[in-house]
C-alpha cells in the first residue's frame, strides 16, 4: 500500500472519529477498518467514501432530530441522574440559568440563577410530554425553600420553557399537580429559558458527578432524604 493511499486512509479514519460520538452506526466501520487493517488489505477508498457520506448524514440526521429541555430540580448532580436513565434520552448537562449574573460558577457568584439540567434527547424516542411526567416524579413541587436538604434559591425547582407548545404543556401538566394534590400549594414556577451556563472550567468535575464520585454520590443522596421524600409524595411512580 503506497504513501498516498496511507494517508487517504488516516484521513478517513480522523473523520469517522469525528463523527462517532453522534453516529450509532459507527461501530460497524470501525471494525471494518480494524479487519482491513489486521489484514493489510487494500482498502477500497470508494467504499469509504459511502462510508463517510453515510456516517456523515446520519449524524446530521440524529443532530437534526434533537430536541433540548431545561429543568430544574434542586442538585443537578441527582437531576443529571435521574434523567441520563430516560430512554431517548442522549445527553445531560449541569449548569446554572435563569439569572443575570453572567459566567456563573458553582463555587463563585450564582446569584440569581437556579441549578439546572440542559436535556437532550430524540423526540421520536421521548416526547416533552413524557419528560415533563418523569420531571414532576423526581423533584418536591410544595417545597419553597429549595429541594429536600439543599435550601436556598439556586436549589428552588422550576420548568424553563422555550415556546408556547413547551408553556401549554408544561401549564398543563402542573394543573395535574395541582388538581391531585389540592389540599397543598405547588411552587414549581414556568418560566421563560435564559442563557444556559454548563458548569465547566475548574468545576467540570461536577458534570456527570454521579459516575465519576458514585460513592460519595450515593451517600449525599441518601443522606440528604432525596429517595424517601420522593417516595412519600409519589410512591410508587417514582423512578429512582
Amino acid at each position: 500500500m503506497n504513501k498516498k493511499n496511507n494517508r487517504s486512509i488516516l484521513l478517513a479514519k480522523i473523520h469517522l472519529l469525528k463523527f462517532c460520538n453522534h453516529c450509532t452506526v459507527f461501530d460497524e466501520y470501525q471494525f471494518l477498518y480494524i479487519d482491513y487493517v489486521k489484514k493489510r488489505e487494500f482498502i477500497n477508498m470508494k467504499l469509504y467514501v459511502k462510508i463517510l457520506a453515510l456516517v456523515w448524514l446520519t449524524s446530521a440526521s440524529a443532530i437534526s432530530l434533537a430536541e433540548t429541555a431545561t429543568f430544574a430540580g434542586g442538585c443537578f448532580w441527582c437531576m443529571e441522574s435521574d434523567f441520563e436513565k430516560l430512554d431517548g434520552v442522549s445527553e445531560v448537562v449541569s449548569g446554572f440559568t435563569g439569572g443575570k449574573t453572567p459566567n456563573p460558577t458553582y463555587n463563585g457568584n450564582h446569584k440569581g440563577h437556579y441549578e439546572a439540567v440542559e436535556v437532550t434527547y430524540d423526540p421520536s424516542v421521548v416526547s416533552y410530554q413524557d419528560l415533563l411526567d418523569y420531571y414532576w416524579v423526581n423533584i418536591d413541587p410544595f417545597d419553597a425553600q429549595g429541594q429536600f436538604c439543599d435550601k436556598g434559591s439556586s436549589y428552588l425547582s422550576a420548568i424553563f420553557v422555550a415556546n408556547d407548545n413547551e408553556r401549554k404543556l408544561a401549564e398543563a401538566s402542573k394543573q395535574k399537580v395541582v388538581d391531585e394534590f389540592s389540599d397543598q400549594k405547588v411552587v414549581t414556577p414556568i418560566l421563560a429559558t435564559s442563557t444556559f451556563y454548563p458548569i465547566k472550567g475548574d468545576e467540570i468535575h461536577h458534570q456527570d458527578y454521579y459516575k465519576k464520585s458514585a460513592a460519595s454520590y450515593k451517600f449525599y443522596r441518601w443522606r440528604c432524604g432525596r429517595d424517601s421524600r420522593l417516595e412519600d409524595i409519589w410512591g410508587e411512580r417514582v423512578t429512582h
